[in-house]
């Protein structure tokens, strides 16, 4: 079972994240089906493209787009699946709405993809937890690795580019790397900041 140019994967656990364990008791953190927050963005590779290879294979864990597993409510009020649904749990995914992958237990990014870990916010005249398009680069890739914007660095993003991942319980916003556009000295206190609701438990 092969595509000609699509990935075919399954969600890895369920198709929503949107519980939460605590203790001995399971909290449910959301119920609309609409809310790309709770979306499960990590796959199971279940087939390959035929058309060309890739560095993906079968069973990898893959990051995709935050709206192939979203099911959806048609006007009569009844849930669907996504244009994406294959059968079975399965689902296709275009390579562009890949946008990393697992191996040897690190992530490596594609399609020109990075996630950047938001810092907290450090002045007193603000309200605000984290600091506005501004982080900590967490994982990079080959474009901005040639720019040595490496992980580590301390970058600014343009506004509205950001969409929210939890990666291994951190939340971690993923972007293109031309929505990069500094590059700071880091001064060195600089804290992550990192939501207790992100973590699994």
């Amino acid at each position: 079972m092969k595509s000609l140019y699509q990935f075919i994967v399954k969600p890895k656990g369920e198709r929503y994240n949107n519980t939460k364990k605590v203790g001995d008791t399971s909290l449910l953190l959301n119920t609309s089906i609409e809310s790309f927050r709770h979306i499960n963005k990590e796959a199971i590779v279940v087939s390959t493209p035929a058309a060309f290879n890739t560095n993906i294979n079968i069973g990898d864990t893959v990051l995709i787009h935050h709206n192939i597993f979203r099911r959806w409510y048609d006007m009569k009020g009844a849930e669907k699946n996504g244009s994406m649904y294959f059968k079975d749990n399965m689902y296709f995914v275009n390579v562009d709405q890949v946008y990393g992958y697992k191996k040897n237990n690190n992530w490596v990014m594609i399609n020109n993809r990075c996630f950047i870990k938001p810092i907290k916010e450090t002045s007193s005249y603000s309200n605000e937890k984290e600091q506005k398009h501004i982080g900590i680069l967490k994982y990079s890739n080959n474009v901005l690795e040639a720019l040595q914007i490496n992980p580590g660095d301390l970058v600014g993003f343009t506004p509205s580019s950001e969409w929210e991942f939890i990666i291994d319980d951190e939340r971690l916003y993923c972007m293109k790397s031309n929505d990069i556009a500094i590059k700071y000295e880091r001064k060195g206190h600089e804290e992550e900041y990192n939501p207790s609701w992100a973590k699994s438990s």
